[in-house]
């Protein structure tokens, strides 16, 4: 995460939105969510969700440098290959 009150932290991506430009991190950006009680005599909860964030907001972590960093492209014996722009080696 590159901003708000997850600054710092990592974690796996579990949803992706292209069309809305979000992302879902796992264990980022939680929030309470009250549940309902299911049936009678059970008592209802507030159980922790994480919420979608803006694209530009996280990073992607280069495998072989272990930093945040920009991704860029190139194509590769007519295949395309994702490339970090710190270090130059494809993620």
């Amino acid at each position: 995460m590159l901003s708000g009150k997850d600054r710092g932290k990592t974690g796996k991506v579990l949803t992706a939105l292209p069309s809305e430009d979000r992302v879902t991190i796992e264990g980022l950006n939680l929030v309470r969510k009250r549940v309902r009680a299911k049936k009678q005599g059970q008592k209802g909860e507030s159980v922790l969700v994480p919420r979608s964030v803006l694209v530009g907001r996280v990073a992607l972590i280069c495998p072989s440098c272990g930093k945040a960093s920009r991704v860029g492209f190139y194509v590769e014996g007519g295949k395309k290959v994702r490339v970090c722009k710190r270090c130059n080696a494809t993620v």
